[in-house]
């Protein structure tokens, strides 16, 4: 069985919101997590994020600022763990700053892959969807 992330094609386990996701599916089932149509639109979503939200809009510019407000303890999460995994996966320092995203977009995408692997494993990861993701948001 794939792990949730992947059935909602929602690799980052965006919750569900008030947000209108483009490519989001027509019906919402899964009580949790939003569930997007292609796993291109979920990697949009997850870029718009990052890079939009976390980075421009609350100023995160680290491993350990955007991990800490993504899966914070109070969610059950080893945050610790995660910002260790994340950071040994993209190689980036956890406290080193990951730069401005159109200047530096490998970087951003290396996040989006770790944290992707960190929440739902490497079993059927899809790299190209990831970059088609990338895409969508320039």
């Amino acid at each position: 069985m794939l792990p949730r992330g992947f059935r909602n094609c929602n690799p980052l386990n965006i919750r569900k919101s008030k947000d209108q996701w483009k490519g989001l599916r027509a019906q919402q089932t899964d009580a949790s997590f939003a569930q997007f149509e292609t796993m291109e639109y979920g990697w949009r979503a997850a870029f718009v994020l990052l890079t939009r939200t976390y980075y421009h809009k609350y100023r995160l510019y680290t491993i350990r600022g955007i991990v800490s407000r993504w899966a914070p303890e109070a969610d059950h999460n080893d945050m610790a763990a995660y910002i260790a995994n994340v950071s040994k996966l993209t190689g980036i320092g956890p406290d080193e700053p990951l730069g401005i995203p159109s200047e530096r977009p490998a970087r951003w995408m290396m996040l989006g892959a770790a944290m992707a692997v960190q929440e739902n494993g490497t079993s059927v990861f899809d790299y190209f969807a990831m970059l088609r993701g990338w895409n969508l948001i320039l």
